[in-house]
């Protein structure tokens, strides 16, 4: 660390605090990345990430991203044993309007448990001698003044405070962050925000498949129907590395989410819209004795990008700019996507050129926008999840995306583009084309569908 490069510290080792440092090294600058915990050195749980134990996989518009800030990354993780899962070719879902068919592949997903694909980018990161890692520290405010941070204070277990000089401080603190109090501390207005809490939890657990259903068995999702129904009930089985299943069942205020593993097969079979993932339960063996449950799940935006002025060499990125429901899989692909405009912010204007942090924070708030207007547009219509209900705006937008939903069931053309979208390689103007106007304004081509579209040799496999 003796050359001299610019500095640059990232304050939190989580995923966006990981690829941000990552993304911040490969654009020329030396980084202190500051986490207030112990890292693992394997593939095992991290303190501070709860959410951890259930579903996790990375849309293809985020792994592409990933792979532009980390080369080989998307290697690392096949050779780890992450599938890469062919959209919507190989996922079974009950959406509130019915099956949807499997059409052939315009995205994917690669499906991981989070402490492998957390530990796969760890170690990329960590490799790079650019990158300093101090652990066991936590950041307690900025230096400088409304105009330009100068550094950050840290404070270290046993060791006191200390300032940190840098060229560009990154927030990455997740939803714990305090970058609102820290800017109002140095003289700044208060950060517009907003919140939209469906009130779902999460409850999950591991099995280990049947053996014939170990490589190749497709995701199955089972969709809650706020609209319809009104219950936020609704389960993702979702296979992952070494034949195992990660089974997420979701539930809103008064749902009765099983907590115990005795209600958890059962909940699955009986209280979902459909019983099939209580049924491939039937015949997986459970490697978890406990449910792991996550009531933390409400949707949190800060309009940093919004704010009058901007002081320099400051950023924040992650769940501390937009925490996202985690039903929707769109945190990570997002991260990606917010360091991969850090990085090209950074080469553009160089660390701690004038401008740079307003750059980057708007391209930030351009890069979660789409995943927002996703996650809002379907969680407001939980009862309680804001204090005036949908808005007009709200309820026009729910009806024309439920009626290209209604469409994507019978029109493989529709469904792709809505795939797109929710892969985030699209943004969500490409649902508002004409072609697809027209063909939402028409409905579906074909049938809907009775039954789960599985395979014969899938059901085999799964013992159905």
């Amino acid at each position: 660390m003796s050359d001299h490069r610019p500095v640059a510290v990232v304050l939190g080792g989580s995923l966006a605090g990981l690829l941000a440092a990552g993304a911040l090294s490969r654009a020329g600058a030396r980084v202190t990345l500051v986490e207030r915990d112990v890292l693992p050195d394997g593939p095992e749980p991290r303190r501070g990430l709860p959410q951890a134990r259930h579903v996790h996989q990375l849309w293809s518009g985020g792994a592409r991203a990933l792979e532009e800030v980390l080369p080989g990354a998307i290697g690392r993780l096949r050779a780890a044993g992450v599938s890469r899962v062919p959209m919507t070719t190989e996922m079974v879902a009950l959406s509130p309007y019915g099956w949807y068919r499997r059409w052939a592949e315009s995205a994917f997903m690669l499906p991981a448990s989070r402490d492998l694909l957390d530990w796969v980018v760890r170690r990329l990161v960590l490799d790079d001698g650019r990158i300093e890692l101090v652990e066991g520290a936590e950041a307690t405010g900025l230096t400088g003044t409304a105009a330009a941070v100068t550094g950050v204070r840290v404070r270290a277990r046993g060791r006191g405070e200390r300032t940190l000089t840098a060229g560009l401080v990154v927030d990455a603190t997740g939803r714990g962050s305090r970058a609102a109090q820290w800017l109002a501390c140095l003289g700044l207005p208060a950060v517009e925000r907003r919140e939209v809490d469906s009130g779902l939890a999460y409850a999950s657990r591991l099995f280990r498949a049947p053996e014939p259903a170990r490589e190749g068995f497709p995701v199955v999702n089972i969709e809650p129907d706020p609209r319809g129904t009104g219950s936020g009930r609704g389960g993702v089985l979702m296979p992952v590395e070494d034949g195992k299943w990660i089974v997420t069942l979701f539930g809103g205020r008064g749902d009765g989410l099983p907590t115990r593993p005795d209600d958890f097969a059962r909940y699955a079979r009986e209280e979902l819209r459909h019983p099939l993932i209580g049924e491939l339960l039937a015949r997986a063996e459970p490697l978890t004795e406990g449910v792991a449950v996550t009531r933390t799940t409400a949707n949190r935006r800060h309009y940093f990008e919004r704010m009058p002025v901007w002081p320099e060499n400051f950023a924040v990125l992650g769940d501390a700019v937009c925490a996202l429901n985690p039903v929707y899989g769109h945190g990570m692909a997002v991260a990606a996507r917010s360091a991969l405009a850090l990085r090209d912010g950074v080469r553009r204007r160089g660390l701690g050129g004038p401008g740079l942090a307003r750059e980057v924070q708007r391209a930030v708030g351009r890069t979660v926008r789409p995943a927002w207007e996703l996650a809002v547009g379907a969680d407001v219509f939980y009862p309680g999840a804001t204090e005036g209900g949908p808005t007009l705006r709200d309820r026009l937008t729910a009806a024309y995306v439920g009626r290209l939903l209604h469409t994507a069931t019978g029109n493989g053309r529709i469904a792709r583009r809505v795939t797109d979208v929710t892969a985030l390689q699209r943004g969500p103007e490409a649902l508002l084309a004409p072609s697809v106007l027209v063909a939402a304004l028409a409905g579906p081509l074909r049938p809907p569908l009775a039954v789960p579209p599985l395979t014969a040799e899938e059901r085999k496999a799964a013992g159905l």
